[in-house]
């Protein structure tokens, strides 16, 4: 009988333990896939180098539609148009949104880089701006002209103060002209090449300067009031993009950034928050 008593004993013990390692077993395996959705859930971040103005507050105008899509974006700002590309190129970006068109094309090939582009946003048309005239033709001889120094940007103000009468540069060097293009100057104007960020802030020590709209609503001019002469938007080349190594265009969270950028909530904001001074090209 003890016998049988200690064997009953012994069986009681080892059910309690089967049965005690059970629930353990089990709530590890319940909560292995709890943790792997938690990690699936994680949203994806995307670094993308901007301007401050307009392109980092369109970027933060993107933010809420991505989110919805489980992307975070980080948006990081430069004051200059050399570190966005270069930092790209070097993969410390996922994107970058800053630039136009010619001026990737001019760096890239420049720098020996690999970028290219995935999405049309915008047009900033440049302007001349001046504290110290209301009118172009009140430029007297010898006055100084800004203009930036960049090959693009530098062909391009040429060719806004062609149009305006100032002088004539040579025919068929379009967007690529540079000073020396220069056939006629009848005013005997000086123009000093300076880095593009610069010129709202040397403005009060020149005649006038031509500057990029970025630029200009950044030192809280208003291209369409402020302007002496307004770069037209129609077949404008300058269109502003979204920027990506080559071999990234087809990534999905890429992708989605930029449908995001050329969606109809974009291309509200834009028209209602920069009124005619930045423009959407989609």
């Amino acid at each position: 009988m003890k016998k049988l008593l200690n064997s009953i004993l012994v069986l009681t013990l080892i059910a309690l333990l089967v049965v005690g390692c059970g629930p353990a077993q089990n709530s590890t395996s319940d909560e292995q896939p709890q943790n792997q959705n938690s990690a699936e859930e994680q949203p994806i971040t995307l670094k993308v180098g901007a301007s401050p103005v307009p392109h980092a507050e369109i970027l933060n105008a993107v933010k809420p539609i991505l989110e919805g899509e489980g992307i975070k974006l980080d948006i990081i700002e430069f004051a200059d148009y050399n570190q966005p590309n270069l930092r790209l190129a070097d993969k410390d970006l996922d994107a970058n949104y800053f630039q136009h068109i010619p001026y990737l094309e001019s760096f890239s090939k420049d720098h020996k880089l690999d970028l290219t582009y995935t999405a049309k946003v915008h047009i900033e048309p440049m302007g001349v701006y001046s504290h110290k005239i209301k009118d172009l033709k009140d430029l007297k001889e010898g006055a100084e002209i800004a203009i930036p120094n960049d090959p693009t940007n530098a062909g391009r103000a040429l060719i806004i103060l062609e149009q305006a009468g100032l002088l004539k540069i040579k025919d068929g060097v379009g967007i690529n002209a540079t000073v020396y293009d220069i056939t006629e100057n009848p005013k005997k104007l000086k123009l000093t090449e300076l880095e593009a960020a610069t010129l709202p802030r040397v403005l009060q020590d020149v005649d006038a300067a031509v500057i990029n709209s970025n630029y200009a609503l950044e030192a809280k001019l208003v291209p369409t009031d402020d302007s002496l002469a307004l770069e037209s938007a129609k077949d404008n080349p300058y269109v502003n993009i979204l920027a990506v190594c080559k071999g990234d265009e087809n990534r999905p969270e890429l992708k989605k950034l930029a449908d995001a950028l050329n969606s109809p909530e974009i291309k509200k904001f834009i028209e209602e928050e920069y009124r005619g001074a930045v423009i959407p090209a989609f």
